[in-house]
């Protein structure tokens, strides 16, 4: 079927080459424009959390709508495809990007998606930049693939780390919706962690579309559990955190970087609910930047909305900020929108972004050994800071 589709793809391009509608010289700089494409859920289970990612890349927009591109200076364009946290919805999604002629593809928000749309996207010779997809396999076995965040192995294991030396854990319960790559891969990497550091790790899955846990959770309590480890989409966690309370259970949640959102906040806020998370970055990192950004989500009603309503600071729109301009960085060397040279120039872009400085590894992967552990505040409606934590 891969083949397939690619044949029908090639032969689409082909189409478009004589009904005049090939980017003009320059690859896929058309005119006075070059467009990066975002492959982003605005819908389904992790629409919330797109969203707020597609939020930082609007922003570094707003702030940087141009790049000059071998003496020439071009407006940037971005292009949005709403992959609708779908597996299934990820070929099309990726498909419109590639039909608008985009240079480079920034996304996804979710694993899953992201691993689903690969093979078209190289098929295309589009190189795309992950955000926030921290599954090992969006980058494994290929060349056009490459992220700018931590990965699950690390983030497992810091979290372990957490919960063993912070928490106190001896026993953990783990619950994940069942095939999702996001949960089910950080679940393997937080419970080889903690069998190693000498933690019981009790696993658990849900399938799609559940909304009681109410079974699950009261397996964890029988089990005995120091601590539910529940690296889900905002849409579960939030009802697992309103499920809880409901339960009176008061082991501490544990999560990675899918529950920073002001989402678990509101879901946690007057309860008597203790939440950590791992993520990319804390606010009160760069206050200049949240400044300006406040300041535009604020004088913004469809980016306010985006966020929930509020100006907090998402690590994931930090995150979309800097893949913006990593891509813009990625453009300049490649000094030209050919979609094949922005490819071949990815390896070696650098750029220090507000949440850190962004190299690649060999494989793609972003050059990363800290995150950032948060509290939910549970009084006061904001994420606390607790530590950055590594792995020794």
């Amino acid at each position: 079927m891969k083949k397939i589709f690619a044949l029908l793809l090639a032969l689409s391009l082909i189409c478009c080459l004589f009904a005049g509608c090939a980017p003009a010289s320059g690859g896929g700089a058309s005119g006075d424009v070059i467009k990066i494409g975002v492959y982003e859920p605005q819908s389904g289970d992790n629409g919330a959390g797109g969203k707020q990612e597609i939020l930082g890349m609007q922003y570094a927009n707003y702030m940087t709508p141009t790049v000059e591109i071998g003496g020439k200076t071009y407006n940037v364009e971005l292009v949005i495809a709403d992959n609708e946290s779908s597996n299934d919805k990820a070929v099309s999604a990726a498909t419109k990007l590639i039909s608008e002629g985009c240079s480079v593809i920034l996304g996804s928000y979710g694993s899953g998606v992201s691993i689903a749309a690969s093979d078209t996207f190289a098929s295309a010779g589009l190189a795309a930049i992950g955000v926030t997809c921290t599954n090992p396999q969006v980058t494994a076995g290929n060349d056009h693939y490459f992220r700018i965040c931590f990965l699950d192995p690390f983030q497992g294991t810091v979290l372990a780390n957490f919960a063993h030396d912070k928490l106190g854990a001896q026993t953990v319960f783990c619950l994940g919706q069942l095939g999702n790559d996001y949960d089910q891969g950080l679940i393997n990497y937080f419970k080889q962690a903690a069998e190693g550091l000498g933690m019981n790790v009790i696993t658990a899955e849900f399938p799609e579309n559940n909304s009681d846990f109410t079974s699950y959770l009261t397996t964890a309590k029988n089990e005995g559990a120091d601590v539910i480890f529940a690296p889900c989409s905002i849409s579960y966690a939030q009802l697992i955190v309103e499920q809880c309370a409901a339960q009176g259970i008061d082991v501490p949640l544990l999560a990675g970087d899918t529950w920073d959102s002001n989402v678990i906040l509101n879901a946690a806020q007057g309860k008597n609910s203790e939440i950590y998370v791992s993520t990319f970055y804390a606010e009160g990192g760069d206050k200049d930047f949240e400044a300006g950004i406040k300041k535009w989500i604020n004088e913004n009603p469809t980016a306010k909305a985006n966020n929930g309503n509020d100006d907090m600071v998402a690590a994931v729109t930090v995150m979309g900020y800097d893949a913006y301009y990593t891509a813009l960085e990625a453009l300049k060397a490649a000094g030209s929108g050919d979609p094949a040279a922005v490819k071949a120039a990815l390896p070696g872009v650098t750029y220090k972004g507000v949440s850190g400085s962004i190299a690649f590894d060999a494989t793609g992967d972003a050059v990363r050994d800290t995150a950032y552990i948060k509290a939910a505040n549970t009084e006061t409606g904001v994420w606390d800071f607790v530590a950055v934590q590594g792995v020794n």
